[in-house]
């Protein structure tokens, strides 16, 4: 899959060539927000813009930036949000709607729902999209903006650092949260548009940890097979750097180390860009891609902002120093809530000589971790999925699944917790206003080390959600183990089993 053009509009600029050049030069967007500061509760640091942005305004700006830089069919195009949150007041997939018809799309977006590692899945599924022929084009955005919503419930996690972050550093406190828009126009490997040069996706993996729905996995197991799998696409000594998530928090980095060293990665170096923008969380998968990519245009690893001395277990190789290289391929990584990891191959148009591609899934030693399941009290949405899945005795299977009003029941009730006159953020509903931790939970209770992806539609589309279940099966790194997928919302409380491989 070609990218074609490509936007980034944050607090540091509003094209990718601004923020690249803000970057290099050490700007970071990351600064003190005192409370009663737009939409701030109480003293953060962040990055934010100086006035809050409109959601869908920020996306069409950052979309329509990228879409001016190249020629493609609207027809054969598909319209792909990548977003945690996107507007508190209206559904996600109708947003989705009123950005792709402003932008002259009108066949049906889709919204990848997947908590921080929506960037990242979203670029999979456009790969798997078009790969399967289903569209030519995809035009890709990912867009948080922060909201008291957000903001308290990541305080009431104790996730939040009172400095700027520090990812991998021995000193790190926690997480800085901020917003963007991120946009990826792309299409066809054989694609029209004569780019010299032209950087492609060319393989991608999700993987669950199958172990907590707010926690990684100790070991990194979903981190380190999404890894491994990227290892099939090109030889270590052909790998510039990897993109980590690096959120600065004591578990992600620590889990991202020891995946990183388990896969036999510690000497590739790392690029870690938090420091300049903070979590953009929607944004932050296709931010971070499309930076690391230019910086490698000039044979540049970028400093990892905010890293100053060593304080993870695993071996990892990260600097605070600008590093030159001659490499053209990367690995960007991803991980988040819900135990989902994920991962794509970036490379330039003169790839290194692939190896022989081995399936992406191998069985997971650890059986139905019902312990870890024990005692939780899941939301009405996850007990639904769960419920639906339980009769399911497969060893292993991929979980996809569909809604239209995403976590709305749970934003609500979490919304009653930070009431002004009754300021008391509940972390247990936090966790649960992301839809995707339904599928997390199937892949819990199941031991289910597999993909687990979360999409939300305008409507009930079951042609559009039949061409995703089969770009995704079509998918060869996959291996042959079935897939379970369906429709599970708060009203209608159900799961449907659509089909599995031979």
């Amino acid at each position: 899959m070609k990218i074609l053009a490509t936007n980034i509009t944050s607090p540091l600029g509003n094209t990718t060539e601004e923020n690249y050049l803000a970057v290099r030069s050490g700007m970071t967007g990351v600064a003190h927000h005192a409370a009663g500061t737009r939409c701030v509760p109480f003293d953060i640091e962040a990055s934010l813009f100086s006035v809050e942005p409109d959601f869908e305004a920020l996306c069409i700006a950052s979309a329509n930036d990228a879409l001016c830089h190249t020629t493609i069919d609207p027809s054969r195009t598909i319209f792909i949000l990548s977003s945690t949150k996107a507007l508190l007041d209206e559904p996600m997939g109708e947003t989705a709607r009123k950005i792709a018809l402003k932008l002259g799309i009108e066949n049906e977006p889709v919204v990848v729902s997947n908590a921080c590692a929506s960037g990242i899945a979203a670029q999979i599924l456009a790969l798997r999209l078009i790969d399967a022929g289903t569209y030519e084009y995809a035009v890709i955005t990912g867009a948080d903006i922060q909201s008291k919503f957000i903001i308290s419930g990541f305080q009431s996690l104790k996730a939040l650092s009172p400095q700027p972050c520090r990812p991998f550093d021995i000193e790190r406190l926690g997480l800085n949260l901020g917003e963007a828009a991120a946009t990826m126009v792309v299409g066809r490997d054989n694609d029209g548009n004569n780019l010299n040069h032209s950087w492609h996706v060319t393989a991608g993996a999700i993987c669950n940890d199958a172990w907590h729905i707010s926690g990684p996995h100790p070991k990194g197991d979903g981190a380190y097979r999404v890894l491994t799998q990227m290892l099939s696409e090109a030889e270590q000594e052909d790998i510039a750097c990897i993109g980590v998530h690096g959120t600065a928090t004591m578990y992600n980095d620590q889990m991202e180390s020891v995946a990183i060293e388990r896969a036999g990665l510690s000497a590739v170096p790392l690029s870690a860009l938090k420091g300049y923008y903070g979590h953009t969380m929607g944004a932050a998968g296709l931010l971070e891609t499309i930076l690391t990519a230019r910086a490698l245009d000039d044979g540049i690893i970028l400093a990892s902002k905010g890293f100053s001395e060593p304080g993870v277990s695993g071996k990892v190789n990260i600097s605070a120093n600008e590093r030159k290289t001659d490499k053209h391929a990367f690995i960007k990584m991803i991980s988040g809530f819900g135990g989902v990891n994920a991962a794509v191959m970036v490379e330039k148009t003169h790839t290194p000589t692939r190896k022989e591609k081995t399936p992406m899934f191998t069985p997971c030693d650890t059986g139905r971790n019902q312990a870890v399941n024990t005692g939780r009290r899941m939301d009405a949405l996850s007990r639904a999925a769960v419920k639906a899945s339980e009769d399911i005795n497969f060893p292993a299977a991929d979980v996809i699944l569909f809604n239209q009003n995403a976590s709305t029941v749970t934003d609500k009730a979490f919304m009653q917790t930070i009431k002004d006159d009754e300021y008391f953020p509940s972390p247990s509903l936090f966790i649960y206003t992301l839809p995707n931790i339904a599928a997390g939970e199937i892949a819990i209770r199941h031991g289910w080390q597999t993909e687990t992806s979360f999409y939300v539609l305008r409507n009930r589309n079951e042609k559009l959600m039949r061409q995703i279940i089969q770009a995704t099966l079509s998918d060869t790194h996959r291996g042959n183990i079935p897939l379970v997928s369906g429709w599970v919302d708060n009203e209608k409380e159900k799961l449907k089993i659509y089909g599995q491989t031979d």
